[in-house]
């Protein structure tokens, strides 16, 4: 492991000033990069600390906004913003190509080694970079088996790795069969790692705010989805120290 420094980086989407949080590893030389997304509260201390220790593996991380710097504490807000967010994909890829300029245009990142990994709104915008087109080497999501338009995931250039829990009553068995029978007919490269007994949201640690019916933390699963989330890197985007730096 490796030390890192962080900042702020301030930029515009979706009508509002984005407000993210960049990691970086030691060092000068360029790197492999993660594009971090959150669960459709927004931002917060959770990702900025999975972006660190992302960092601390070697990895440019950028940890990026949904709300304008704000958090969504209160459900009926959140949902309020999320749904129709969730529902206009092309809006979702704008939120997702201007973080994604902004890690391309880091000093450190190297633009042709970039994952993306997401938890619910933030995976789903993963998602639809893929189906976009992005070329991302690794797109890896918890709580997000999102579909998309007919077709469009044939777009996708790279594996795709989805951890969701059995108990999601969000990301239902219904939704969970879509998904995979989407990635399956597109000829992906993916896999679907289902936690038994774990609720919506529950590689999150618990809050102190109320949340939607169905979320809950299952802490054994989150260290298991996190190490998952490693492995789907080690694999697709591994880190080459250079002996030059």
């Amino acid at each position: 492991m490796t030390t890192m420094t962080t900042r702020t980086v301030e930029y515009p989407a979706d009508g509002l000033t984005m407000i993210g949080h960049l990691a970086l590893p030691t060092g000068v030389d360029r790197r492999p990069a993660v594009l971090l997304g959150p669960e459709g509260m927004g931002l917060s201390d959770v990702e900025r600390r999975r972006a660190d220790a992302l960092a601390e593996l070697g990895y440019v991380a950028l940890a990026f906004d949904l709300h304008g710097g704000r958090y969504l504490g209160d459900p009926e807000e959140m949902l309020a913003r999320c749904l129709p967010l969730l529902a206009d994909p092309d809006r979702m890829r704008r939120i997702g190509h201007a973080a994604l300029d902004v890690l391309r245009t880091e000093p450190r990142t190297d633009p042709e080694r970039i994952a993306t990994v997401g938890y619910g709104t933030g995976g789903a915008i993963g998602l639809e970079l893929g189906r976009d087109g992005v070329n991302l080497h690794a797109i890896g999501t918890v709580n997000a088996t999102t579909t998309g338009r007919p077709g469009e995931a044939a777009r996708i250039r790279c594996p795709v790795w989805a951890g969701v829990g059995s108990e999601d009553p969000i990301m239902s068995p219904a939704q969970r069969t879509a998904f995979t029978a989407e990635m399956q007919a597109a000829g992906v490269d993916w896999r679907l790692t289902v936690y038994g007994g774990a609720l919506h949201g529950f590689h999150h640690p618990p809050v102190d705010h109320p949340t939607v019916p169905g979320v809950g933390y299952h802490p054994r699963h989150a260290q298991r989805a996190w190490r998952d989330v490693v492995d789907l890197l080690a694999e697709c985007l591994p880190v080459t120290e250079d002996p030059g730096v």
